[in-house]
């Protein structure tokens, strides 16, 4: 697994398949987008660390935004097309006095530019042609909201959300409530789950490296899966597990973990069930019994 911090101008896919070339990997995968215009934060997997891509989806994250008051765009970010431009008669003061209103668990309307799915097709397909369409609000949660650098026409927030937050609605919504409307300027990912920004290496210093520093920005794939607690097997319960088979274990009831077999190896994810079975959900290909 690889921290990559993506550069602005370049989509996640296009980031990953340079990753990709740059360490010659046959399988690889990201554990989330983030938009072209947006930076910061990026894991990748490769080879097998690719089956538990998806643990980080639900994680939390952490965003470094600009917003940018008086303008609105289609989009609600800095790529769309300008809606309508308007005084800005909001001080810091009254930025904060709105900000409480977006703590804690908010409804967010989904925006027209965005990957989300009507009848089979992405939002944004009926935003490029024109089409509107009713878009159900979904609750989501901002942990933490801070203002700082405030310029008068604009003003640097750090978000800390749940999953499905987009930070761009949420600018433009401030926008609105502080009556000038706003959109997205710039966009930095700092944070996914226990996973930091300060541990990533941008694209330009990968491919610098030679091949042997390249392998040492690798981090192994249990990495993605820090937040799930940990058990270790006995040699007994390491090779049921190496069969596939589910074993006997107290506690964490509903739970999922990581698992380990007695030499420390990472063999993959498991689930304790409520009847108290520790049964395999994905393992790592080399961890199977000879």
């Amino acid at each position: 697994m690889l921290l990559l911090d993506k550069p602005p101008g370049l989509t996640s896919n296009a980031a990953l398949q340079k990753a990709r070339w740059l360490f010659n990997a046959a399988k690889a995968g990201h554990t989330g987008t983030l938009d072209p215009l947006a930076t910061g934060l990026l894991p990748l997997c490769f080879g097998e660390a690719t089956k538990f891509a998806g643990e980080l989806l639900d994680a939390d994250k952490t965003y470094l935004a600009k917003v940018r008051l008086g303008v609105t765009t289609d989009t609600a970010d800095a790529e769309g097309q300008v809606l309508e431009t308007r005084a800005v008669d909001a001080s810091a003061a009254d930025a904060l006095a709105v900000l409480a209103r977006f703590r804690g668990e908010i409804e967010q309307v989904p925006p027209m530019y965005s990957a989300l799915k009507r009848d089979g097709r992405p939002l944004y397909e009926y935003a490029r042609a024109g089409i509107e369409v009713e878009r159900a609000a979904r609750r989501v949660t901002i942990y933490g909201l801070s203002l700082s650098n405030w310029r008068g026409d604009g003003f640097d927030l750090e978000v800390s959300c749940s999953k499905g937050t987009y930070v761009r609605t949420l600018a433009a919504d401030i926008g609105a409530a502080l009556g000038c409307g706003a959109h997205l300027a710039a966009l930095r990912r700092t944070r996914i789950g226990a996973l930091d920004v300060a541990a990533a290496v941008g694209l330009d210093a990968l491919e610098a490296l030679d091949m042997a520093a390249r392998d040492a920005r690798l981090s192994p794939a249990d990495a993605l899966l820090a937040t799930l607690p940990r058990v270790d097997l006995t040699e007994i319960d390491t090779q049921r597990v190496l069969h596939g088979q589910g074993v006997r274990w107290s506690g964490l009831a509903g739970e999922r973990c990581r698992y380990y077999g007695t030499d420390g190896r990472f063999l993959g994810v498991g689930e304790v069930s409520a009847d108290g079975w520790l049964n395999p959900k994905r393992l790592v290909a080399d961890a199977g019994p000879e």
